[in-house]
């Protein structure tokens, strides 16, 4: 999919990744860009800078563990610019804690990192099916594949977020629909950069397994993926030989985290 010309919705898009991939939309061409974050105020400082460029992109506040929300902006989309082309579920949530996690942020995790997915899918697939093309791009993480010593409900959530874009992309794609799961490692983010400060095992895990990059370099590397269609967007290149050797040997692959990692019972 080339963005020029296309209708784009992201969630989670006031900051970091979602707000570079908003920009860099914007900067493509897109025919209308809807920012929605809980962060109303920073989605419009996003929809600011991309209109004083000569985009077009309105600011909707959304929870986007909320379906309802999530119709909104795609309701709201169409009659602003059209139909939606491209849904971007990129909202994501951390909480740094083990297995112990307090119910609620197992929870919370699991309606951020995966029902806003699921919902996505469900609000914006009849259109995209009754026109016959469409693309669904999922958030997930390089710990969706690799997995996140020290944040139990980050990594079980991502893992999931990742099955469910191969779930979606097995049904729908022979039905003109694309699916991709964007999986990044370390990105200069409020998500990842306070755990690195304050020296949390998961946030130093993610940033041992390979540099840090910007939110523009993901942004980047969607557009490169979006254009030929792959599944996996993997800004970290690396992760794609990391990922088939875990696959190899998976055993070998968890004793020597173990080892690197420093990783401890929680």
């Amino acid at each position: 999919m080339e963005v020029t010309g296309r209708v784009v919705v992201l969630t989670g898009a006031a900051h970091g990744i979602g707000a570079a991939m908003a920009r860099r939309f914007a900067a493509e061409g897109a025919a209308g860009v809807v920012v929605s974050d809980l962060d109303l105020e920073g989605a419009e400082e996003v929809v600011a800078g991309i209109t004083a460029s000569g985009g077009a992109a309105i600011a909707r506040y959304a929870d986007a563990s909320s379906k309802e929300d999530l119709k909104m902006l795609v309701a709201e989309a169409r009659a602003e610019f059209g139909p939606v082309d491209l849904f971007c579920s990129n909202a994501g949530a951390a909480f740094g804690t083990g297995v112990h996690a307090a119910d609620e942020q197992w929870s919370r995790s699991w309606s951020i990192n995966v029902m806003q997915h699921v919902h996505a899918a469900q609000v914006a697939l009849p259109e995209m099916l009754s026109r016959g093309n469409g693309y669904l791009l999922i958030t997930a993480s390089g710990a969706g594949l690799l997995g996140t010593p020290g944040d139990a409900p980050y990594s079980v959530t991502k893992h999931a977020a990742v099955g469910l874009a191969e779930w979606l992309a097995i049904t729908y794609r022979s039905r003109g629909v694309r699916v991709s799961a964007l999986c990044p490692l370390g990105v200069r983010t409020a998500l990842l950069e306070p755990g690195i400060a304050a020296g949390h095992p998961a946030a130093l895990a993610i940033a041992a397994l390979a540099p840090l990059l910007e939110p523009e370099d993901v942004a980047d590397s969607v557009i490169h993926g979006l254009a030929s269609e792959e599944f996996l967007i993997l800004p970290h290149e690396s992760v794609r030989e990391t990922y088939a050797r875990k696959a190899a040997g998976l055993d070998e692959w968890i004793d020597r985290t173990i080892l690197e990692t420093g990783a401890r019972k929680r």
